[in-house]
């Protein structure tokens, strides 16, 4: 009786396709930052590891087995910051409501009602400030709490209204520099601080605004519109990536689009 060398089930096909994806995700992460290398080097010592083992090789196997139960430390000490994004990314794309099949929403049975926003008076507001080269940057909390940034900045709690955000981004306004942070449509706090993007590869034009921009977009679910003071263009970062050349009316189509998701 012939017997199948390898015996292939459903679990180990589900074992395969599990461990891929999330590599992929680990990879899309990761891309374009130096821990990319770093993750490389770390895949490419555990392949040798594993060659020695099966090769036998008992005193550099035994070395490298010991590096690599060092190395479960090390990568939770220097993949901190990217491990904590891909929870957030990983929280954010499932356990949202804004996700079609998130478990809040699931559990949440439609009891707490979407808060709409006056995109109208942001996209005024962006408008006037992009054709005067007035400098702004404005994050939209969408479901995850901003409470550690906004708590750092200056408390307004004062409806959205153009003229209040033109007033504060100023340029001899005491408020201008930092970020306006607007939630359950009010402008919560502004000249508050956001966290800087780690990406290496960004185009050298981008000043502090953008790499702000792009550094909240990596941690949190929030829509973060910019407008630049060099060029007056405006700009929307979202999930590490950002969105340029918009107008008054392509930015509210984006930023409606966004939050009814």
């Amino acid at each position: 009786m012939i017997t199948l060398f390898l015996q292939i089930t459903f679990f180990d096909i589900l074992d395969v396709f599990i461990v891929a994806y999330l590599l992929y995700y680990l990879f899309m992460l990761i891309r374009g930052s130096v821990a990319l290398n770093i993750f490389v080097a770390i895949a490419a010592l555990y392949f040798i590891w594993q060659l020695t083992k099966s090769l036998h090789m008992e005193m550099i196997s035994s070395i490298l087995g010991q590096i690599m139960g060092i190395g479960v430390i090390a990568l939770l000490i220097v993949f901190q910051q990217d491990i904590r994004r891909f929870l957030i990314m990983i929280g954010n794309r499932y356990f949202t409501a804004n996700n079609k099949f998130s478990l809040e929403k699931f559990f949440s049975f439609n009891l707490n009602p979407k808060i709409e926003i006056d995109l109208d008076a942001i996209a005024l507001a962006c408008e006037k400030m992009s054709a005067e080269k007035t400098g702004a940057l404005i994050v939209i909390a969408r479901k995850m709490d901003l409470q550690a940034y906004s708590e750092i900045g200056e408390d307004i709690m004062a409806k959205i209204n153009s003229h209040i955000l033109l007033s504060i981004f100023q340029k001899d306004s005491p408020l201008h520099d930092g970020a306006v942070i607007i939630q359950n449509n009010k402008i919560k706090a502004a000249r508050c601080i956001l966290p800087l993007s780690e990406n290496p590869n960004l185009p050298s034009d981008y000043g502090m605004r953008h790499r702000s921009a792009l550094g909240m977009s990596e941690v949190s679910d929030a829509l973060i519109v910019v407008v630049s003071e060099q060029t007056g263009q405006i700009s929307v970062a979202l999930r590490g990536e950002i969105i340029s050349n918009l107008d008054r009316s392509s930015l509210k189509i984006l930023l409606l689009n966004e939050l009814s998701k």
